[in-house]
C-alpha cells in the first residue's frame, strides 16, 4: 500500500480535495527555492532538506522546488534510467521530509516512471503530513532549437499530460504547471477562470538564453493577465559541461510586481515572501477581469 498518497482521486483533485482555503487569514508565508541539481540522487536530497529546515525556520507554510529537484542528467535519456513511481523511495523520502518538517513541498519535475523507456515529468504537492496531495503531469514538452546551436527534444523520452490540476493549500488554490508551459497562456487562463487558482505555481530550468529573453517578462504577464500570484523556483547555474540554468527564482504579486528574488541568480538558496489575500482580492475587485471576459469563436 503507498502510505504516501492521500485518500483522494487525483484524476479529480481540482474538484474533490477538501483543505480549506487560506482566506480567513490575510496573509501567508511562502519559500521558493534556487538550486544547482546535479546526477547525485542523495546530494540533491542533502541540499533540498538544508533548505526546506531554512523555510520552515522564516515561517512558511509551503516551499517551492524548481523543475528537476531530485536529479539532473549529465546526457539525455539518463534521467530514465533513475526514474520511479511515486511510491518509491525518491518520492517517500521527500514525502518524509515533509511530514518530519511540518511543511508543504511543490517538487517541480520528478522525474516519474511511465515504463523502461519513458517518463513523465510531474509536478507533486505533498502536505505537511507527508501524504501526495495533488500531482501534475507537464502538457508542453520543450522541444525547440534554441537560438545559438542547442536543441532539445523532451519528447525523445517524455509521455506529456492530459489534465489540467489545481489543489487547495495553506496558500491559497494553486494552480499546477511546469517551466515550458509558461509559454502558453491558456493553461493559465483555465486555472484562473475555470479552476480558481490564486497562486500558479512555476518550477522551472530555464536555459540561459531563454531566460535572459523571456523568463521575467512572461512571469510577470503571467501573473497580470490571471491575477494570480505567480511563484517560480528555478534551476541556477551550471549542472555539468552541457547543462546550464539561468536561475532567478521570482515570487510576482497579483499587480506584477515582483515581491520576491534571490539577490544572485546564480546563488543556492530560498526567497521568502507573504502571499497578501487582501491584496489579491482588491486587485481582483478592482478590476473585475472575470466577469468582463468576452468569449469569442474564431
Amino acid at each position: 500500500m503507498n502510505t504516501c498518497f492521500a485518500p483522494v482521486d487525483l484524476t479529480k483533485a481540482s474538484l474533490s480535495t477538501k483543505i480549506p482555503m487560506a482566506t480567513v487569514k490575510k496573509t501567508v508565508r511562502v519559500a521558493a527555492v534556487q538550486m544547482t541539481s546535479i546526477n547525485d540522487l542523495m546530494a540533491n536530497f542533502k541540499t533540498c532538506s538544508r533548505l526546506v529546515q531554512e523555510a520552515a525556520s522564516a515561517g512558511a507554510k509551503l516551499i517551492c522546488f524548481p523543475e528537476n529537484f531530485s536529479y539532473m542528467g549529465e546526457k539525455s535519456g539518463d534521467s530514465v534510467k533513475i526514474a520511479e513511481s511515486l511510491d518509491g523511495p525518491v518520492m517517500q523520502r521527500y514525502c518524509s521530509l515533509a511530514r518530519d518538517s511540518n511543511i508543504w513541498l511543490s517538487l517541480g519535475g520528478f522525474q516519474e516512471r511511465f515504463d523502461d523507456t519513458n517518463l513523465y515529468n510531474t509536478h507533486v504537492v505533498i502536505d505537511d503530513t507527508g501524504m501526495i496531495q495533488s500531482t501534475y503531469q507537464k502538457l508542453h514538452l520543450f522541444d525547440v532549437d534554441v537560438p545559438g546551436g542547442s536543441s532539445y527534444k523532451e519528447s525523445n523520452f517524455t509521455v506529456p499530460g492530459t489534465n489540467i490540476v489545481s489543489v487547495d493549500s495553506p496558500i491559497g488554490r494553486l494552480g499546477l504547471t511546469v517551466c515550458y508551459d509558461l509559454r502558453f497562456p491558456k493553461i493559465y487562463q483555465q486555472l484562473r477562470f475555470d479552476q480558481k487558482a490564486q497562486v500558479i505555481l512555476v518550477p522551472s530550468a530555464f536555459t540561459t538564453v531563454t531566460g535572459e529573453a523571456h523568463w521575467e517578462i512572461l512571469l510577470r504577464a503571467r501573473a497580470i493577465e490571471t491575477q494570480c500570484y505567480v511563484i517560480a523556483a528555478s534551476q541556477a547555474g551550471k549542472h555539468n559541461e552541457k547543462r546550464e540554468s539561468y536561475g532567478d527564482t521570482l515570487v510576482i504579486d497579483p499587480w506584477g510586481s515582483v515581491v520576491g528574488r534571490l539577490p544572485d541568480r546564480f546563488l543556492t538558496g530560498i526567497t521568502v515572501a507573504d502571499i497578501d489575500f487582501s491584496l489579491l482580492e482588491s486587485v481582483r475587485t478592482k478590476m473585475p477581469i472575470d466577469k468582463q471576459r468576452v468569449s469569442i469563436d474564431l
